[in-house]
């Protein structure tokens, strides 16, 4: 049986929540996915910025941690953003008149997957896999 390398886990990214944070998001997915071999990282900048602005607008106080690892079952990369509320994204239905809302129905049809975790204590954690 070969064996199976895995990445090594990275220092999640703990960000406060301002104009500043999808910046430094961008960056951490950047090397994140430069340790993780990837070439391309178009798509995890793309889905990061979605996430962490959407956190950074929406909760205000408290931090927002940024994880990015390699799915231990299929050739996907995991990006999950945590945040201390409670509610829950919704993806908005297309509207050619709105001048924003588009981001998680633009991120819902570039991903392989993604959801929400409530989490128990506060907050949830929102996860995309894409493809590398």
């Amino acid at each position: 049986m070969p064996a199976v390398m895995l990445a090594p886990e990275a220092p999640p990214l703990v960000l406060d929540p301002s104009d500043e944070a999808p910046a430094k998001a961008r960056r951490y997915l950047t090397d994140r996915f430069r340790e993780l071999g990837h070439a391309d990282d178009f798509i995890g900048r793309l889905l990061v910025t979605e996430l962490v602005t959407n956190s950074s607008k929406h909760v205000g106080v408290g931090h927002i941690i940024v994880r990015i690892f390699p799915d231990a079952r299929e050739p996907l990369t995991v990006i999950e953003v945590w945040d201390e509320s409670s509610t829950l994204p919704i993806v908005q239905s297309e509207d050619d008149d709105a001048e924003s809302g588009r981001g998680l129905l633009l991120m819902a049809q570039l991903v392989h997957d993604w959801g929400v975790r409530p989490l128990n204590e506060e907050g949830k954690v929102v996860w995309a896999r894409c493809a590398h």
